[in-house]
């Protein structure tokens, strides 16, 4: 049995065919980045990157949550509110946790829904 041709692509000129090879060569090996990326959870910040940093110091450290690690490389479980600078930076992590009813952290020690009261607004 053959494949069928996309008619689309099957109508366009040899000159157009030469163009668009190139083009779908580069959007496939983007995708198989992607997930290839996607695979094994790395992640890199483009910004530093892009600036001239190496890919060590570009990489993303996450949790086992999916949370961005800003201090250290810890799980989870393992922070207190000395692990973040301000309020919001806390409630941010907190909600992203589990929130109320799954506070491992004890980061809202009078369980009203609010982390880390404490620590400076902005």
């Amino acid at each position: 049995m053959a494949i069928p041709k996309f008619k689309p692509l099957a109508d366009l000129s040899s000159k157009s065919k030469n163009i668009l090879k190139p083009v779908f060569a580069v959007v496939i090996a983007i995708l198989m980045l992607a997930f290839g990326l996607e695979s094994t959870n790395n992640d890199w910040d483009l910004g530093k990157l892009l600036s001239g940093e190496s890919l060590s110091e570009s990489k993303v450290m996450r949790d086992l949550d999916g949370n961005v690690v800003t201090s250290g490389g810890k799980y989870t479980d393992q922070y207190n509110c000395s692990d973040f600078k301000t309020q919001a930076q806390a409630q941010k992590f907190f909600t992203n946790a589990g929130g109320k009813s799954k506070d491992t952290n004890n980061l809202d020690g009078d369980n009203d829904g609010v982390a880390c009261e404490s620590l400076p607004k902005n």
